[in-house]
């Protein structure tokens, strides 16, 4: 009888463990997509929307590839084109935290979005200020929200400067942006932290651990005609949308000598669902904020430590490390044909 009661309850303690395990696997992520759309966020954006690993609660929109007002309206239409009106849509900052708003319609077309027109959206707009809504909503799901910033690091700042709490009740942070191998802007920044450094400064110092998905790997993760005829192989609203965007997107890089175009925003999103489709390595993270050259750069420490310079009468000597904390986990390369193929796969609806 005992022996009995033993085996019902381990029998019990498996279901239960089981159902757990199942559960687990198959509850959604809560994320938080910070954009300034942008072709490669548009990509971005209904990748995430199209997995269902993720539950997107927010699309907070910051201004970069386009201004604040073009970006609302940018986020409102790709909502509504995947029939999405569920997730929350909010306009942010309207200008970095301390330089004058550069925008890249070279890159992304005169709307942003390759000059395609989106009907207009059936979504309205959540009249909430965008960093208030990410504070308000890591506070309603604690240690739940993943955050996916893929433009200027505005509104992240402005969230976490207002309250640092925050800090440590997201689940994760990813971000597109830096490089620890020069820049796309210039020799030394990437464009989301050339936009805003103090905002990046901010953010990678705020006292979680960032995910740094960076221009240096997006550049090596691109999509090509291989991949672009894939998606015009199957029609319908969302991946007509992406396969034009696409088109107009690695057209433009191509003819700037590119063999691809570089899937910047997209990856991140990757590397969020699924962080084995990167390298990652941990390192401490600082951006440079008055550099006549440098100023955006992502400056990683690879060693882990500074020299420690003691001053010994009138020069200095070394004497011994500092070490110093990682803040970030920096993706040092991808998995571009897994990613790619996910990628495709999901906005196909496969």
């Amino acid at each position: 009888m005992k022996r009995l009661r033993i085996k019902s309850i381990l029998t019990l303690l498996f279901v239960l463990t089981f159902v757990a395990s199942a559960f687990t696997q198959t509850t959604p992520r809560r994320v938080i997509i910070d954009t300034d759309p942008g072709t490669d966020d548009a990509m971005a954006i209904i990748l995430a929307l199209n997995s269902p690993e993720f539950k997107v609660e927010a699309l907070t929109v910051v201004p970069g590839n386009v201004d604040g007002r073009q970006g609302l309206e940018n986020a409102l239409k790709i909502v509504s084109l995947a029939g999405r009106c569920d997730v929350t849509v909010a306009g942010g900052a309207q200008h970095p935290l301390n330089q004058k708003l550069i925008t890249a319609q070279f890159w992304h077309g005169k709307n942003g979005l390759a000059d395609v027109e989106l009907p207009p959206s059936k979504c309205k707009a959540d009249p909430r200020f965008g960093p208030d809504l990410i504070i308000e909503m890591i506070h309603k799901y604690p240690h739940e929200i993943t955050l996916i910033p893929v433009g200027p690091l505005t509104n992240i700042a402005l969230a976490v400067s207002k309250d640092p709490s925050i800090a440590g009740l997201v689940k994760d942070i990813v971000i597109m942006g830096g490089s620890i191998t020069g820049g796309n802007v210039n020799g030394a920044a990437e464009a989301n932290i050339y936009n805003d450094p103090e905002a990046a400064q901010i953010v990678f110092n705020a006292g979680w651990m960032v995910t740094m998905v960076g221009s240096d790997v997006g550049e090596r993760t691109l999509i090509t005609r291989k991949y672009l005829a894939q998606l015009q192989s199957s029609h319908g609203p969302q991946s007509d949308f992406i396969a034009k965007i696409a088109d107009f997107y690695l057209t433009r890089s191509e003819k700037s000598g590119y063999s691809g175009a570089a899937m910047y925003d997209p990856l991140a999103v990757g590397i969020a669902l699924d962080p084995t489709l990167g390298t990652l390595k941990e390192m401490h993270v600082d951006v440079e904020t008055k550099g006549e050259f440098t100023r955006g750069e992502t400056v990683a420490n690879r060693m882990g430590s500074n020299e420690n310079n003691v001053l010994h009468g009138n020069h200095y000597e070394i004497e011994g490390v500092i070490e110093l904390k990682p803040n970030a986990r920096v993706c040092l390369a991808s998995d571009a044909d897994r990613f790619l193929q996910l990628f495709v796969d999901r906005v196909k609806g496969k």
